[in-house]
């Protein structure tokens, strides 16, 4: 018994088992893809309750909360609550600021953990000063808890200070505490200013490699991650080396064949504690939790380095299955709404080609609506962008009517309905390609912190491609020229590994021909 505006004419059974198939292949596709995407992987696992790994980066801010709030202001229960957790897995915890964090060494003594703390050194010389000298009273007062002391965090690397003026803070530091005083930065950093490995008691070095000029996939970090390490010890020998931050991210863009992902960072997590704890190597992780405020400056991917959520929530990272998208049935029971909506919008089909055509463009369209509405979840950092991504949604969904309609036998509201999306197809079909226009030209020209919305675009490429409309013909020329033009661009500067930046050539291709095809539509 089929849905009421689902039934095939009696008359015609070809259509109805055309129908049927087509039908039972939509709802396998799109719950193949989405158990694929969702599916637990079991990795080796690096923690229990009696082996507590060594040290993870902190910074106390709920998921509504920035360091740039006015005013400023941190929450105690929040702190006791995160280091309650934090004991459970690690031996201490890294700060990068004393700046509301007085409560912070009784805390941690309360839950047994160690503090590396830290001084922001920035080029505001009165805030740096008022750090360091908070930074020292911390230390002093905290000789049982506070393990060691960082002058700064990649201010080399931000340009906001001078290794002249980083030793003399180094050395005011190591004059008035009894701890080892160290400076932190990435790697490339400290080849470029060797001159302040005397100043310090061990060389801090940030290992990151999705952020390299040159990332590989995980496998490959990690060996290039041990290579560099083992030439820093015999660079700065006898000098300890210590690993301040290293990390993968669970979200956000592809960078050549560096693939953020939650098992990726729980590959490569779980593969550089196991590789360090057997080269006797000291380290701290980043991040504890995911930092959402991040991604205003760093993109979607900067908000998610954390082994938990912004909600505290355990993200499988450090131990048991992990799962890229731990939400999948969530997101399946929207496609299944998106598919039995577009059956029941196109209702009586046809021909037999349309009654095949229905049910497969019901679960196209559930897959990249859904892929799109989960990356918007994820990755979207301000209203703006909200509504950027909500706009898309609603234009998909358009674009799905408009498809599902011209499949149907139209007949009543369904001919009225179709007759209105059918005046202002050409318009439908611009908007996509003004979209299209817009992120080709952010890829190609402020790449480093843009997701590739390829799911955004793929139902109207292929819907306006298999049947083209007419459109304004200056707009269209134009917007096809722009997007067929930054094809080749972004994907040399992406490189040809990236399989994400050969996903968003691909619909690009489709929406270029489908524009193209617009072209040679007559209007009437």
């Amino acid at each position: 018994m089929l849905p009421d505006g689902l039934t095939m004419p009696a008359t015609s059974r070809s259509p109805f088992f055309a129908y049927l198939f087509a039908c039972l292949l939509g709802v396998f596709a799109l719950c193949g893809y989405w158990y694929g995407l969702g599916q637990p992987v079991v990795l080796p696992e690096v923690v229990s309750a009696t082996h507590k790994l060594q040290c993870a980066s902190y910074t106390p801010f709920d998921k509504d909360q920035s360091p740039f709030d006015q005013p400023f202001k941190l929450r105690p229960e929040r702190m006791d609550a995160d280091l309650a957790l934090l004991a459970t897995r690690f031996e201490c915890i890294r700060t990068y600021s004393v700046t509301g964090l007085e409560a912070l060494p009784a805390l941690a003594r309360k839950h047994g953990l160690k503090l590396m703390i830290g001084a922001w050194v920035s080029s505001d010389p009165v805030a740096t000063a008022k750090e360091v000298e908070q930074l020292i009273v911390e230390a002093n007062a905290n000789p049982d808890v506070v393990s060691a002391v960082i002058v700064g965090n990649e201010a080399l690397l931000r340009k906001e200070v001078t290794s002249t003026q980083l030793v003399k803070l180094i050395n005011q530091v190591k004059s008035q505490v009894k701890q080892p005083v160290t400076y932190a930065d990435v790697w490339e950093f400290w080849q470029k200013h060797p001159e302040i490995a005397p100043a310090v008691d061990f060389v801090t070095i940030h290992l990151l490699p999705y952020w390299g000029d040159y990332p590989w996939d995980v496998n490959v970090s990690l060996s290039q991650l041990a290579a560099v390490h083992d030439s820093f010890k015999g660079m700065f020998a006898p000098k300890d080396i210590f690993i301040g931050e290293t990390g993968w991210p669970s979200e956000g863009r592809q960078r050549r064949s560096a693939v953020p992902s939650r098992v990726n960072e729980a590959t490569f997590i779980r593969g550089f504690v196991a590789m360090a704890e057997q080269q006797g190597w000291h380290y701290n992780l980043i991040e504890a939790f995911d930092q959402p405020w991040k991604r205003v400056s760093e993109g979607a991917v900067g908000g998610y380095w954390g082994l938990f959520d912004a909600d505290r929530q355990d993200k499988g990272v450090l131990a048991g299955p992990v799962s890229n998208v731990p939400l999948w049935p969530q997101w399946l029971a929207v496609g299944g709404l998106i598919l039995f909506a577009t059956l029941l919008l196109g209702g009586r089909v046809r021909t037999t080609r349309a009654a095949l055509v229905l049910p497969l463009l019901g679960a196209v369209a559930a897959c990249s609506i859904g892929t799109f509405g989960q990356l918007t979840h994820a990755t979207s950092r301000s209203a703006d962008e909200w509504i950027w991504a909500g706009a898309l949604i609603a234009l998909n969904l358009l674009v799905l009517a408009h498809g599902a309609l011209a499949l149907s036998a139209r007949i009543g509201w369904r001919a009225r309905a179709f007759a209105a999306l059918e005046r202002r197809a050409g318009w439908l079909l611009t908007a996509a390609g003004f979209a299209g226009a817009v992120m080709m030209l952010g890829l190609v020209f402020e790449p480093r912190y843009r997701s590739f919305p390829s799911a955004a675009l793929l139902l109207p490429a292929l819907v306006y491609l298999l049947r083209p409309v007419n459109a304004p013909r200056r707009e269209i020329a134009l917007l096809t020229l722009i997007i067929g033009a930054g094809i080749a661009p972004q994907l040399y500067h992406e490189g040809l590994l990236n399989q994400q930046a050969w996903g968003w050539a691909l619909v690009s291709g489709l929406m270029v021909a489908a524009l193209w095809r617009s072209l040679r539509v007559r209007k009437g």
